[in-house]
């Protein structure tokens, strides 16, 4: 995440804890913790946690032999990409401990039972068309009244980069989200 489309993120975190009374902030897809950190900082200036749901295991385009491989985050005992240690390092270290939650699972498993409405959603997941669609699917719903949308690595032009995402803004769009100005790639939009 380029740091224009973090502070954006942060700003867009200040503005819907300020808009939402006393509401959790969710993001799907945590990798090793830098949109957290943003997030995190939101949230101490509101009293409110992030819980932060990811499974550590990285998404396709992050798996051996693809673009955004890192063989560092592999665990050498499982012989498979592990960034939970990592993710709990990066907050330990922003002195987020007390404020960011780590919910170690499949998005999709974690949706089903979340109760919770949410000031913000941060949709940051899998980049393929059936997991992003899944985390519009699963999570859009517990955006609550006045909340925000947020979603990463949306780009209209299919040059710039994939398109589930883009597919996945243009949803919220059509369901009647609001947006906000963009930074980069990163989408803002209100629930009204």
């Amino acid at each position: 995440m380029p740091p224009e489309e973090g502070l954006a993120l942060h700003h867009a975190a200040i503005l819907a804890g300020d808009a939402v009374a006393s509401a959790p902030m969710l993001e799907i897809g945590s990798w090793c913790g830098k949109s957290t950190l943003y997030l995190g900082a939101a949230a101490v200036v509101h009293g409110r946690l992030v819980f932060a749901v990811d499974h550590h295991r990285g998404s396709q385009e992050q798996q051996p032999g693809w673009e955004w491989h890192d063989a560092s985050l592999v665990d050498p005992s499982a012989g498979v990409i592990d960034t939970l240690p990592a993710f709990r390092r990066t907050v330990r270290e922003a002195g987020l401990e007390t404020t960011v939650v780590a919910v170690v699972g499949e998005s999709t498993a974690v949706a089903h039972h979340w109760r919770t409405p949410c000031a913000l959603v941060f949709i940051d997941g899998g980049h393929g068309a059936g997991p992003a669609h899944a985390d519009y699917d699963g999570w859009a719903p517990h955006v609550a009244p006045g909340g925000t949308l947020a979603i990463h690595d949306v780009f209209p032009d299919p040059a710039d980069g994939g398109r589930p995402p883009y597919e996945v803004y243009l949803r919220a769009l059509a369901d009647g989200f609001v947006e906000a100005p963009a930074t980069g790639s990163l989408r803002v939009l209100r629930r009204p």
